[in-house]
């Protein structure tokens, strides 16, 4: 038996004006996905417990049965083991965001956060813009004495390091929630380093806003990448073994670095292809590749896909609808058929990791729907895959619980 997770991260949503009152779950033309709601066992899962903030990080611990109340230490230690970075006993990692703030005379308090990606900046311009910002002599002073060192991530994800710092009570906003408002209630704030944190990114926007790479930038239509924006702090963090959980080897495809972290965390092989972007643009049919060669010498491939949820972020709602119809044309449905014709006995488990809400841009804790389908399995129930039919369906109000579901349910 061979397994698949396929997490579209941030499909679910609510109704959307826009789209006739549907979700874009609901709206789009998702063949393979209904097919397998209908032949298999659906419902919804609470991935974020009552009281933890929504995001992949809390949801996707979830999903592979790790409490996030006991084992998430912050986001970004999880993208740090993705990177390789070691963390000493009393480092905090922070990611670090390369982000878009608006042009303009205003004080930088009063200014808006316009994209929380700088308009999905490719790595090689974040990468060297992130480098000189911090090989530039005065924010080079002021990281040092902070203790700070950088670690150019993927496009606008980087890992920010600092030596023993005190973040007792300190407040970080995720940048992706407060789209379109004026930042400066959402700046560093709490304790003390908050203060050195909030001088950075000040600074960092006087030196990245004339850089010559964002000159470029928006003389081609496009954002530039003017601020570094600091969050997701926490320490080094250890997950259980997933093969000794659950008694099944496992990879992980994914652009990402959370998933890729915590699938490194788990003792999971990270399987990397070329073109994946975690944008709408990614290599979905490398994706399927990939995962259809792992399962030669894995029990369990987990394919996850950025798109629904960064289109959601940037305000594409036409953009999420067709990120999700890619998911079902150039991924579940080539798995599906693939797997059949080799005459292959799997089981396929199908979710959005979270809700990624088209009315806020921001994410959502509500429970998302799910899907569990074997090979072979020939009955109809008649629903599709959306948030409607799956809360009709089973409820798992722990997401931990989901996974010892799957490996259970025939």
């Amino acid at each position: 038996m061979k397994y698949l997770l396929i997490i579209g991260d941030g499909m679910a949503d609510k109704p959307v004006p826009e789209l006739d009152g549907k979700t874009p779950l609901q709206y789009a033309n998702t063949p393979a996905m209904d097919a397998l709601a209908s032949a298999g066992m659906i419902g919804t899962v609470l991935t974020v417990p009552e009281g933890m903030p929504p995001g992949s990080d809390t949801a996707i611990l979830s999903i592979f049965g790790c409490d996030p109340r006991s084992h998430l230490k912050g986001r970004a230690p999880l993208e740090a083991a993705a990177m390789g970075i070691s963390l000493s006993p009393g480092d905090v990692a922070y990611r670090c965001n390369m982000v878009t703030i608006e042009d303009g005379e205003k004080p930088f308090e009063e200014k808006r956060i316009v994209s929380h990606s700088a308009g999905a900046i490719p790595g090689e311009d974040a990468n060297t813009l992130v480098r000189e910002l911090f090989d530039t002599p005065v924010f080079k002073e002021l990281a040092d004495e902070a203790g700070m060192t950088i670690y150019p991530g993927s496009s606008f994800r980087h890992i920010a390091v600092q030596k023993k710092p005190d973040v007792d009570g300190i407040v970080l906003a995720p940048p992706h929630d407060h789209l379109g408002e004026v930042i400066g209630r959402y700046l560093p704030g709490g304790c003390s380093n908050a203060a050195t944190l909030e001088r950075l990114m000040r600074l960092s926007h006087d030196i990245l806003d004339s850089h010559p790479i964002n000159q470029r930038r928006r003389e081609e239509g496009k954002l530039p990448a003017n601020c570094v924006w600091f969050w997701s702090y926490g320490t080094s963090v250890e997950l259980p073994n997933f093969t000794n959980t659950y008694g099944k080897t496992g990879c992980v495809v994914s652009a990402v670095p959370l998933c890729q972290g915590i699938g490194a965390l788990i003792g999971f092989r990270n399987i990397f292809v070329e073109g994946a972007t975690g944008e709408l643009d990614t290599n979905y049919e490398g994706k399927t590749e990939a995962a259809l060669e792992a399962l030669q010498t894995s029990d369990f491939a987990v394919v996850h896909i950025e798109a629904p949820d960064e289109c959601t972020h940037m305000g594409d709602t036409r953009g999420k609808v067709l990120a999700i119809e890619r998911i079902d044309s150039r991924v579940v449905a080539p798995l599906v058929e693939r797997l059949n014709s080799a005459g292959t006995e799997y089981k396929m488990l199908l979710i959005s990791d979270h809700l990624t809400l088209t009315s806020t841009r921001g994410h959502d804790g509500s429970p998302v729907p799910f899907v569990i389908y074997s090979s072979g399995a020939d009955n109809s129930n008649g629903s599709s895959f959306c948030e409607a039919d799956a809360g009709s369906g089973r409820y798992l109000h722990d997401g931990t619980r989901l996974m010892g579901l799957f490996f259970e349910e025939a």
